[in-house]
């Protein structure tokens, strides 16, 4: 299947609005914001397929405008099933000066013989902020499959003032790399990453409380760097989903002063 979704944010006095909406099956989108006097709008994008299908082929694309803040919520997990000739996603976001996009999508469960890649590139202006997260799993691990999809590859691109700042090239091929040896997960069967991009890196004490709350966590390891200019980058390597969507959500929270 080919779909499309686009959506496009504008700002109405000190509020963001929807201001385009299109989406082809199986997308589809709902406004969910509860704080109606906040700065952010609440969109949650939706399908109405168990998950991605051989030979699916997804477009995306989100523009925020200048001073507009938007978080893109997804509705479930992102299943991957049994696959012949692979399927792909494409996302593109654009996110203007001052503005603020959060993309925190729920975790992807490549199910066996899955085969999926996916391009991101997101184009940042003066003074935007970017959280982007993803989490990828072993597979269904209750049902046996661990590593048992064919191939895993997602690429993101970062650009800030059409300036490339962070690229990163994640490929699972569990076919022929042993997934779990030294220098790839090491014994863990999850692993989720974070970027953070804002005008002024977070001050030293958010940095801090966020090392501190993931500290707490049991059964996880993780490491937080500075990338380039004012970008922090944050992996985390465990065994539970769950545990590491929460962990993205509340570090999200932290890093942005919204907790």
């Amino acid at each position: 299947m080919i779909a499309s979704l686009h959506i496009q944010v504008a700002s109405r006095g000190e509020r963001a609005y929807l201001r385009k909406a299109y989406f082809s099956p199986p997308f589809k989108l709902a406004d969910i914001t509860e704080n109606k006097n906040g700065k952010f709008l609440h969109v949650m994008q939706m399908s109405s397929s168990p998950g991605i299908l051989d030979g699916d082929r997804y477009q995306v694309n989100v523009e925020v405008g200048d001073r507009c803040h938007l978080q893109l919520h997804t509705q479930s997990y992102q299943r991957l099933f049994k696959m012949k000739t692979g399927a792909s996603q494409h996302m593109e976001v654009h996110v203007g000066k001052g503005a603020s996009f959060i993309y925190l999508p729920h975790p992807c469960v490549p199910q066996e013989d899955s085969d999926f890649s996916a391009v991101n590139k997101i184009y940042l202006s003066t003074g935007s902020v970017l959280v982007w997260g993803e989490i990828i799993t072993c597979g269904r691990k209750l049902n046996g499959e661990i590593f048992r999809f064919s191939r895993y590859h997602s690429r993101t691109e970062i650009f800030l003032d059409n300036r490339l700042i962070i690229k990163e090239n994640l490929r699972l091929l569990p076919g022929s790399e042993c997934m779990e040896g030294t220098g790839m997960l090491e014994g863990f069967t999850h692993q989720a990453s974070l970027v953070y991009q804002a005008e002024c890196k977070p001050a030293d004490h958010l940095l801090a409380v966020a090392s501190a709350f993931l500290a707490t966590q049991e059964d996880i390891i993780f490491g937080i760097t500075s990338g380039a200019g004012t970008s922090i980058l944050l992996r985390i390597l465990g065994f539970k989903s769950e545990q590491l969507f929460f962990c993205l959500k509340e570090i999200s929270d932290i890093l942005t002063e919204t907790k």
